[in-house]
């Protein structure tokens, strides 16, 4: 066995890109790339190895929610290391125990109960599992424009397009349509009228179809996040519960990215006072510090739970450092007002899209709550034709690269998916370093509207 080197130059940029490029396996990525080499972070923003300093208006994976290196949260997990780094699932953690009964102050009042994970595929793994084992049936129904994960199991759930290139095969998978209101099925121009947006109308059909009987659960994310920020119009998750109910389905609400103050509120199905039997989340629960994710039951399925064993487990299920973590940062989100604040900010963000687009023609929509929020692209706005085809690579998504490209190079760090810019910074985000942001998106669009006919 060879030895291993006394020391890296880990202080070189050129060894640490050599090394990413060379020996570190990037996520749904060809490999070999050398990226800009990240030196630190501080709230909304952080800089790489040459001290350029970029805005973070992603939160890097809609994780970050209370900013980079927080000082409460970074304090918590200090301390936690400091008296107990680990202890196994079964035992007995103060923290744990901590985490859980906040989880059942801030979920909606039928969710008592969490089981902690390692992140938002793994939430969503044990959720079906558990919904198949409860119900007895066999079939999910899952929407196309989602993401559910990278797992096996929630990757075969995922309408992205991603799963194509995994055969994510999981049988039992039915799709269903998204309520997609700026671009509504074939022949309907008001969701008032259109089954789709209505969400029972168009379950029920597939019901029908398919049977009930056999048809363990309805998971969609609550507010479509990496497939183009869709939120739902009013009375649509209501009248998906309540389809579940008629058949005895039970509703699996995805927040992986929506929950945690995101949308303004704990989890957004607060927003049209929806309870889900399941509901599941990660990201924002910690801003990312800690691999941490919850998948969070009813009552009625905890009682059954009494009885029947949890179909699943994790070895580092309720890990005590990110336990630690995550009542950190939601204590602080407490102490901080952020979720009016969030609310506030979000709302004047779309304000100022809103003036953007007045300017912008390549602006087709504007749509989000709290502080998530997108803008789809267009090449007009009478015919909605987007900017780039679904799902657009390469030299079909150049003019989306192109933005990016030049966004970043001003110092703003942005993403997109298809034709849709997402906008997602910290929730805390000062409003001089939100509206410096935004000038530098009105620079930026100006490449989009180069492609307007």
């Amino acid at each position: 066995m060879s030895e291993l080197s006394n020391e890296y130059p880990t202080h070189d940029p050129e060894w640490v890109k050599d090394m990413h490029a060379d020996h570190y396996l990037q996520s749904w990525s060809k490999q070999g790339g050398r990226p800009r080499v990240i030196t630190g972070a501080s709230g909304s923003w952080f800089w790489d190895s040459d001290g350029k300093r970029y805005l973070d208006f992603q939160s890097q994976l809609v994780n970050a929610n209370m900013g980079h290196q927080h000082p409460k949260i970074v304090q918590a997990i200090k301390d936690q290391a400091d008296k107990l780094c680990y202890i196994g699932p079964a035992m007995g953690s103060d923290v744990r125990s901590e985490l859980a009964a906040i989880m059942n102050e801030i979920t909606p009042p039928n969710i008592t109960s969490t089981f902690f994970t390692t992140g938002g595929s793994a939430a969503n793994e044990i959720a079906i599992r558990l919904a198949r084992h409860k119900t007895g049936r066999t079939k999910i129904i899952a929407r196309y424009r989602s993401y559910h994960g990278a797992t096996g199991g929630t990757l075969s759930l995922t309408g992205d397009p991603r799963h194509h290139l995994t055969r994510a095969d999981m049988p039992g998978v039915v799709r269903m349509l998204d309520p997609y209101t700026y671009r509504l099925p074939t022949g309907h121009t008001d969701p008032a009228h259109c089954p789709v947006a209505q969400g029972g109308p168009h379950l029920e059909e597939l019901l029908m179809y398919e049977n009930p009987n056999t048809v363990a659960a309805v998971i969609l994310e609550t507010v479509v996040g990496t497939n183009g920020i869709i939120v739902p119009p009013d009375g649509y998750l209501q009248s998906i519960r309540e389809t579940c109910n008629k058949y005895g389905i039970l509703l699996i609400c995805d927040e992986v990215m929506a929950g945690f103050g995101r949308t303004g509120k704990w989890f957004a199905v607060d927003h049209w006072g929806v309870e889900p039997d399941i509901i599941t989340s990660a990201k924002g629960i910690n801003s990312g510090y800690v691999p941490l994710g919850t998948m969070s039951v009813s009552q009625e399925l905890h009682d059954w739970l009494r009885e029947t064993p949890l179909p699943g487990g994790l070895t580092y299920a309720g890990h005590p450092l990110a336990c630690a973590s995550g009542i950190a940062a939601i204590r602080a989100m407490q102490e901080e007002d952020t979720l009016n604040y969030a609310t506030q900010m979000g709302a004047r963000m779309r304000e100022e899209l809103a003036k953007l687009a007045e300017k912008h023609p390549s602006i087709g929509d504007i749509r989000g709550l709290g502080m998530f929020n997108g803008i789809e692209l267009v090449k007009n706005r009478e015919t909605r034709e987007p900017l780039v085809p679904f799902a657009a690579k390469g030299a079909d998504a150049k003019p989306m690269s192109d933005m990016m490209a030049f966004a970043m190079n001003e110092g703003l760090y942005l993403s997109f998916y298809s034709n849709v810019i997402r906008l997602t910074p910290p929730l805390n985000i000062s409003e001089e370093d939100m509206m410096h942001g935004l000038e530098i998106l009105d620079r930026t669009l100006e490449i989009a509207d180069r492609e307007c006919v």
